[in-house]
């Protein structure tokens, strides 16, 4: 199965649908008044639906177990058409989609396998994904390309040539990956007043991003969170506190970071730990999500 490790869970929603058409009036005329000898047409199919939904990971290898939250199937008639409509919702690391359609496919066999001794015309067409929500691609489609992007790297060792810049070209890579633009990457020592300086710089020169990684631990030196909160003009908790809640799931150290963000005048600032895999995974709990405070600065309401 695909790695899903890396993502986050989210609210996660798919519809989907199926048509089972019939030869003849009396096949429909036989569901509404419930004479089919094999029972209850909706409410059977209904059932093996719902069985289907729960059991999808079980019958289609790459699909990965989930909490199904929310499922519900409805039946309408058009013509001699019957018309399914399968609904499921989860919170988790991966979407529904393929639950439904599944859903979807099994109510329409087993209303189906219910009429074909009435109806030898029966058949099964269009089982189809309606519409899913939730994960990265929501929010992918709502952020802005125009944003300028700072990198710095806060590293006595790097800034010496002593070691190698290894989180911050990760930084960079993420946010290309992102379609974000890095316009500065620099390495600076891990020294107090040098960081608020370039913090001051790249606000006064009106970057929208600035990524800071490295000195945000419990080393004599990592000294980046103190140096930049007091120049915060309004700190944003929360991404921190998502960054350190996705990073305990993987590691307990994670609640030792130090980290700090939010606005610098208009420049968002965030602080990311010294790691290569710190920093990735760090931009992998908080982005696309974080580029929504520009939106909410420029007064558009998040939908949905």
């Amino acid at each position: 199965m695909v790695n899903i490790t890396h993502k986050s869970n989210s609210l996660r929603k798919a519809i989907a649908t199926g048509i089972v058409s019939v030869s003849k009036q009396e096949t429909i005329d036989a569901v509404k008044n419930k004479t089919v000898p094999k029972g209850d047409v909706y409410e059977f199919s209904r059932a093996a639906g719902l069985f289907a939904i729960k059991k999808t990971s079980d019958v289609i290898p790459d699909c990965h177990p989930l909490p199904v939250e929310y499922a519900a199937i409805t039946h309408q008639l058009d013509g001699l058409n019957i018309i399914v409509t399968v609904e499921v919702h989860t919170i988790y690391k991966t979407g529904v989609e393929v639950e439904a359609m599944h859903g979807a496919a099994i109510t329409a066999l087993t209303i189906y396998d219910m009429l074909k001794p009435l109806d030898k015309g029966v058949e099964i067409s269009t089982i189809k994904l309606e519409t899913k929500k939730g994960g990265k691609t929501d929010f992918k489609e709502q952020q802005s390309n125009d944003l300028r992007c700072a990198v710095i790297v806060c590293s006595d060792g790097v800034a010496a040539g002593v070691r190698e810049d290894k989180s911050g070209k990760t930084i960079v890579e993420k946010l290309e990956q992102l379609k974000l633009l890095v316009a500065h990457h620099e390495i600076i020592p891990d020294d107090f007043s040098t960081i608020q300086e370039k913090v001051r710089q790249l606000s006064k020169e009106e970057y929208d991003i600035v990524l800071f990684t490295g000195g945000t631990g419990l080393s004599p030196r990592d000294v980046t969170p103190d140096a930049i909160a007091p120049l915060l003009d309004r700190e944003i908790p929360g991404i921190m506190e998502a960054a350190r809640n996705y990073g305990q799931q993987r590691t307990p150290y994670a609640m030792l970071s130090r980290g700090v963000a939010g606005f610098v005048k208009d420049t968002l600032v965030i602080t990311l730990p010294g790691s290569p895999k710190g920093v990735a995974e760090t931009i992998d709990a908080i982005f696309p999500y974080v580029l929504h405070v520009f939106r909410v600065k420029e007064g558009v309401q998040h939908e949905g």
